[in-house]
């Protein structure tokens, strides 16, 4: 069994037996065709109209600079979600080489994955700080430098969590799809694309919302660019945003509220309701489940005679592009190419080049720990990330407490989930820059303490990534175990702890561990806030870092990053990556 059957599945849902199912399905009326026709002309109009605007001259951004008046807000989401959805892109073909890689090779995944760890550590004002020089000296002259840093920081804003998800999926395959794969003789190339990959859709697409959802907490310094005295205001919502901030303007504030309900609400139903039912017909089960997920536009093209035919050509495509013939392993076990003695060689060799990178960059990190910065301020910026890593771990633990029992909830209850999944996307894009005004008049009113009241604010952007994962694992989870487990009447807390716990486990570890990457990114906007001429600060490495970003010493900013990273790696090492092996040996269906 590759995937599940679905016979039945693909006779209710007609759009799964014209996406390749093998079936006959009746088709639209021509209006259909029509709609399909006006949709996907729409989406290459807004792409055309896009690309001319990102690669215009720099000077643009002088003569248009970014105005209130709401009649520009249109405009301005357009050119956010074109960012967001060309990162999107990228995040999607990184993650597919980068999880894989460190999936599949041992080694690589030595290296691979704590530098995973270091990245998703580094703030997005990090990667600002660093990169916008480079990107417009890239491209002089137009405002494709410029677009470039602000899609580079949405990126990273999206990509590690998606990273994780695969990885994970990777990781905990069940057995006996290796072995099937093994019957029919699949190469390595074969099996990723028609075995592994679909495996992991569900999970990723869940991933892809939050990333998505995820990447509006930064786009505000994404689109506002601050370092040093060199301010850049790209035209978007993020901008529209940082100015109504920083001018007081609450109606602004709700107009850009406002605006972007009404974007997410379209590409929920224009683009991840309809890979939610996609991805729904490669779920691991023996029987199929009583609700599935319906998306109107999937069912549109499903019965388009226009659609089929235009996407033909790439369906044909992808389809040869998998079945290509690469690295063909014929056994259950890959090939040795070397001999014991070689491969021990081999492990010297890359054990020693590990060593010598760490020990070059230990060099570096004292040379300038010698010429940059005292250890005192080495000492006070250790004990600002106790304070920030404190305030993320109590959290985490609270949000699990909320989200897990709410997010089964959803994932076992497809009607639910067509409820709230819009809800949650427009809660998880929420910026929790629009909360500052209210932080700011509830502390200076009730004099209440910066270091306790200012760190929800870290949380409100990440903890939706437990929530997401946790319903993409509630959601995977076979029907035939639900179906077992009621068989057996197992209810109650036993049935918590024995069946679907353990089933969402590596799911809500993955949330887990995006969530604690992204509070410390979150830390960097939440644990200072500003509302007018008023500012509180909560004692902390995110403040730390803001502080000197906004000052322009790369320094302590490299210093204030360097921490950072170091202090979540050797969590991660040390706490999550434990609780990750034991979810790959134990917590998956065999």
């Amino acid at each position: 069994m590759l995937l599940r059957a679905q016979t039945d599945h693909a006779k209710m849902h007609p759009a799964h037996a014209a996406s390749g199912m093998g079936y006959t399905v009746p088709r639209g009326p021509f209006w259909f065709d029509l709609l399909a026709l006006l949709i996907v002309s729409g989406f290459f109009v807004f792409v055309i109209w896009g690309m001319t605007a990102i690669s215009a001259p720099l000077g643009t951004l002088e003569k248009h600079t970014i105005s209130l008046d709401p009649h520009n807000l249109p405009e301005y989401a357009l050119r956010t979600t074109l960012r967001m959805l060309i990162a999107m892109a990228v995040a999607f073909l990184f993650t597919l080489v980068y999880a894989t890689l460190a999936a599949k090779s041992a080694k690589a995944g030595q290296l691979l994955i704590p530098m995973l760890d270091v990245l998703q550590s580094v703030p997005v004002l990090g990667y600002i700080s660093f990169t916008v020089t480079g990107f417009i000296a890239l491209f002089p002259g137009t405002m494709l430098g410029v677009e470039c840093a602000a899609i580079f920081a949405i990126f990273t804003a999206q990509a590690w969590n998606m990273i994780f998800s695969l990885y994970q999926s990777l990781r905990t395959l069940p057995r006996d799809m290796h072995e099937a794969a093994f019957v029919y003789k699949l190469t390595g190339w074969q099996k990723f694309w028609r075995v592994e990959l679909p495996f992991a859709m569900p999970g990723l697409v869940w991933n892809m919302m939050i990333s998505m959802s995820g990447a509006w907490f930064f786009v505000v310094a994404s689109e506002a660019i601050t370092v040093g005295n060199t301010t850049v205001m790209l035209p978007g919502v993020g901008a529209y945003i940082a100015l109504a901030i920083k001018t007081s303007n609450m109606h602004a504030i709700y107009y850009a509220i406002f605006t972007m309900a009404v974007v997410i609400l379209l590409y929920d139903q224009l683009l991840f309701r309809p890979l939610v039912e996609w991805s729904d017909k490669f779920r691991y089960e023996m029987t199929a489940k009583e609700e599935t997920p319906s998306s109107w536009i999937y069912t549109l093209f499903g019965r388009s005679r226009l659609a089929n035919a235009l996407f033909r050509p790439l369906r044909r495509f992808f389809k040869a592009f998998a079945g290509l013939p690469l690295f063909a392993f014929r056994s259950e076990k890959p090939q040795q190419f070397f001999s014991p003695k070689e491969a021990r060689l081999f492990d010297v060799l890359w054990y020693t080049i590990l060593t010598v990178f760490a020990g070059v960059a230990l060099y570096y990190v004292l040379t300038f720990l010698r010429t940059g910065v005292t250890w005192q301020e080495v000492t006070y910026v250790v004990g600002c990330a106790f304070w920030t890593l404190l305030r993320i771990m109590v959290l985490i633990l609270l949000a699990s407490i909320l989200w897990v029992p709410v997010g089964v909830m959803i994932g076992l209850n497809p009607r639910a989930a067509r409820v709230v999944q819009p809800l949650a996307q427009f809660l998880a894009a929420f910026p929790a820059n629009l909360l500052f005004p209210l932080a700011v008049v509830a502390i200076s009113r009730y004099s209440l303490d910066p270091d306790i009241w200012l760190s929800p604010l870290m949380i409100l952007g990440t903890q939706w990534y437990i929530l997401f994962n946790v319903v993409a694992g509630a959601s995977s989870f076979p029907n035939d175990l639900r179906e077992a487990s009621r068989s057996l009447s197992i209810r109650g807390v036993l049935w918590w702890r024995r069946v679907i716990l353990p089933g969402i486990f590596p799911y809500y570890l993955t949330g887990a561990i995006g969530a604690y990457g992204g509070a410390w990114n979150a830390s960097i906007v939440a644990e200072i806030v500003s509302w007018g001429d008023k500012t509180y600060e909560a004692r902390g490495l995110g403040s730390y870092i803001a502080q000197m970003t906004a000052k322009g010493d790369l320094v302590h900013v490299g210093l204030g990053i360097g921490v950072m990273a170091i202090t979540v790696v050797l969590v991660n090492k040390l706490f999550w990556r434990p609780l990750y092996e034991m979810a790959e040996r134990k917590l998956k269906f065999d």
